[in-house]
């Protein structure tokens, strides 16, 4: 059975793009850590984690002003903005690869819909053409000359 994009049981479920994506993701393993820890520090389970062991250290390790848990959130900060901008760095790459794909099937579509209109223009001029001459041919026997002209009042 041939692939029928009017069908939506047969649409794929993601962007080509999207699929060769996660396939190049699910085999680096670094990508697979950063992305790991970026899904983690970006849910709530991060900052309750967080409040709890702030809260903890605060209270229990280290007295006013804590200058060990400011050095560690420091750090942890810095590293977080560097999953973040890797991220950012991804999603740019994935949106240009994603766009590229869309231009290149877009400016197929465009030639192949160029293509189809020429041809439907010449098989109708093909089609006025041939209803042109038989109404020459079956007017010819008249003798009155009417319906010979052609497109424009061109003779046929």
């Amino acid at each position: 059975m041939a692939y029928d994009p009017t069908e939506p049981e047969q649409l794929p479920a993601h962007h080509p793009v999207v699929l060769k994506e996660a396939e190049r993701r699910s085999s680096d393993v670094q990508i697979r850590v950063a992305d790991a820890i970026t899904a983690f520090a970006g849910s709530m389970k991060f900052v309750y984690l967080h409040v709890v062991v702030f809260a903890v250290w605060m209270l229990v390790f280290e007295k006013s002003p804590w200058p060990t848990l400011t050095l560690i959130v420091s750090l942890e900060a810095i590293f977080l903005s560097t999953f973040v901008m890797i991220g950012q760095n991804r999603q740019a790459v994935f949106q240009q690869a994603k766009a590229d794909h869309d231009f290149l099937t877009n400016e197929q579509e465009l030639h192949e819909n160029t293509e189809l209109t020429k041809t439907v223009h010449e098989l109708t001029t093909q089609i006025h053409q041939h209803i042109m001459a038989m109404r020459d041919g079956a007017g010819s026997g008249t003798g009155s000359g009417a319906g010979t002209a052609g497109p424009a009042g061109k003779s046929a």
